[in-house]
């Protein structure tokens, strides 16, 4: 017998529901658009969930934007590492990990190292040791 499960929702919140979905418009999907924050002058991004490589192309992207739309700081949340593991002996712990990673990549790259007038890790209320602030050059 297959019975059709009745949903247990009341039928105002079904009908919210069906209206919220057909614009979410405070839903972003982080892949798909670099989304900046509310101010023309600061960016932030969150990096968790990427992998390594595409974690620093990401970084890359991001920085090219900012520096094309005039936008001077860049908030990019790293993490602090802290479940990262490396079971290879070619890889060091320290620099398996976004925070370390990210930056390296970003002064070493040919594209963004002219863009960057500093890189340091952001303020307790920024996300500290989780996070990093990229100051970017007026050009």
């Amino acid at each position: 017998m297959n019975k059709k499960k009745e949903s247990k929702l009341p039928k105002s919140d079904l009908e919210t529901w069906k209206e919220y979905i057909k614009n979410p418009n405070d839903i972003s999907d982080k892949d798909l658009n670099i989304k900046k924050s509310s101010t023309s002058s600061h960016f932030k991004f969150d990096l968790h969930g990427y992998s390594l490589i595409d974690a620093n192309n990401k970084a890359k992207e991001i920085l090219l934007y900012c520096s094309e739309k005039n936008i001077r700081e860049v908030l990019l949340i790293t993490g602090k590492g802290l479940h990262s593991k490396t079971d290879s002996v070619y890889e060091s712990d320290k620099f398996s990990k976004l925070k370390y990673s990210v930056p390296d990549f970003l002064m070493s790259n040919t594209e963004t190292s002219d863009l960057i007038s500093n890189i340091k890790i952001a303020e307790v209320d920024k996300g500290g040791e989780g996070a990093i602030v990229v100051k970017l050059k007026k050009l």
